[in-house]
């Protein structure tokens, strides 16, 4: 079914009403959000996850049985961590990236070298200047056309020579940036976040720091992916399956509210308001709740590798939800898929939505690893190129309840049942497998 049959798409539009009405009333919605920003930060490997899972499964086995599949990654834990300014001999407001290398049990002495933007152009020009030094460089608005990733800039240092990398969280009173060093327990160098306050205090001239990070890598590390299949009704393609995904997971600094409680939140009312009306779809509904995505994606990746074949081949589209609210404004990441874009628009118009669309494949989320499976995928995030909005706040300890508008979480909610809709009812999906990326870099 296509937009040009007029009056077809109006009887589509009447039909997805019932959902949307649906959604409108779910009181449950809001509830489940707050629910789990009640359960911490959720980081894999901690009781705040494993409680977090748990009530997941229990939540969504009120729709089917719930499969929880065992997935490997790249385990790390820390038991201490601490950045000390010298000579003054004050801690700073630092936290180590996850799975960063550890110092030694003493820790390591360095001079800081404050290279801004540290851009991977910017630290090579410093040249042996970076050798044997923490290198520090500024944190970037992570949903942006322009952004460098601060995994690209811990690259570029540790291949220069620096001895360790510190990430300045650019925004006064809000305190240090998390995120993933990405270092899976390979080499590596220690890597931490500070406060911008921290970073201001080591602008100073002749600044020297005394960094200590001492825990274990964990590489026997399991987590869970909670399954839920939702089968068709008798139509036309019964066997393949759409995949809606989001991830549990987060870090230890907040609640993980925007990134993202936002996404399992929605997935769940989401199952709530498809499962009763499965019968009249084309294509049965896997719903896929992840962890260890904050684990530079390893998790979906893992567990989409173990997978047979056949498996694979049946997932005609993933529509992954993570950070929907911040921002009134919801943008579809189409994974380079050309045709992805002008579909999911479609699907929100179902809901009265507005959509964007950013073509080019961003690995920033778990969508990235099913377009690396060559499966259509598109993630949908509120606040792309928004710098002010409040998902500049991502990764840090403001990352709570409190940034979250119902309204907006509301709202793309019901755009991503638009696009599920459309995707569950949609007469062919094959052409939409245009475009695939070959590989997706987390």
């Amino acid at each position: 079914m296509t937009r040009d049959d007029t009056g077809a798409w109006a009887a589509e539009r009447a039909a997805f009403g019932e959902i949307a009405a649906r959604l409108g009333r779910d009181e449950e919605l809001w509830t489940d959000f707050e629910a789990l920003c009640r359960h911490g930060g959720r980081m894999a490997g901690t009781a705040s996850e494993r409680a977090a899972q748990d009530w997941c499964e229990r939540q969504l086995s009120a729709f089917g049985p719930v499969a929880r599949e065992s997935t490997p990654y790249a385990g790390w834990r820390c038991d201490h961590a601490v950045l000390t300014h010298l000579p003054v001999g004050g801690q700073l407001e630092a936290v180590p990236l996850l799975g960063t290398a550890f110092t030694p049990d003493a820790g390591i002495e360095l001079p800081v070298l404050d290279l801004g933007r540290g851009t991977p152009e910017m630290i090579a020009a410093a040249g042996d200047g970076v050798r044997g030094h923490a290198v520090m460089v500024r944190h970037e608005y992570p949903f942006s056309t322009q952004t460098v990733h601060r995994r690209v800039k811990l690259a570029a240092a540790q291949q220069a020579g620096a001895a360790a990398l510190l990430v300045v969280q650019p925004e006064a009173g809000i305190g240090p940036v998390s995120g993933s060093s990405g270092r899976a327990g390979g080499p590596g160098i220690p890597a931490m976040g500070i406060s911008a306050e921290a970073g201001l205090a080591l602008r100073q001239p002749g600044a020297r720091v005394h960094l200590r990070i001492v825990g274990a890598d964990l590489p026997g590390a399991c987590t869970d992916t909670l399954v839920l299949d939702l089968p068709a009704g008798q139509a036309a393609r019964p066997d393949e399956r759409v995949v809606l995904s989001a991830h549990i997971d987060g870090h230890p600094l907040a609640e993980s509210a925007l990134d993202n409680a936002t996404g399992v939140a929605a997935a769940i009312a989401l199952a709530r308001a498809f499962a009763p009306r499965m019968h009249a779809m084309r294509r049965g509904l896997t719903v896929c709740l992840f962890s260890a995505e904050e684990w530079a994606l390893n998790g979906s990746r893992e567990w989409l590798a173990a997978l047979p074949e056949a498996r694979r081949a049946a997932m005609a589209l993933n529509v992954n939800l993570d950070s929907l609210a911040g921002s009134p404004r919801l943008t579809a990441l189409t994974s380079g898929f050309e045709r992805l874009g002008e579909f999911a628009r479609s699907g929100a118009s179902l809901a009265g939505g507005a959509l964007g669309v950013h073509l080019p494949l961003m690995s920033n989320s778990d969508h990235a690893n099913f377009a690396a499976c060559g499966i259509p995928a598109l993630r949908l995030i509120a606040g792309f190129d928004e710098p002010d909005s409040a998902l500049r706040l991502l990764l840090t300890p403001a990352d709570t309840r409190a940034l979250v508008d119902e309204n907006h979480l509301r709202g793309a909610t019901t755009s991503a049942a638009g696009v599920l809709w459309h995707a569950l009812r949609a007469d062919n999906l094959a052409g939409l497998r245009n475009g695939a990326r070959p590989e997706a870099r987390a």
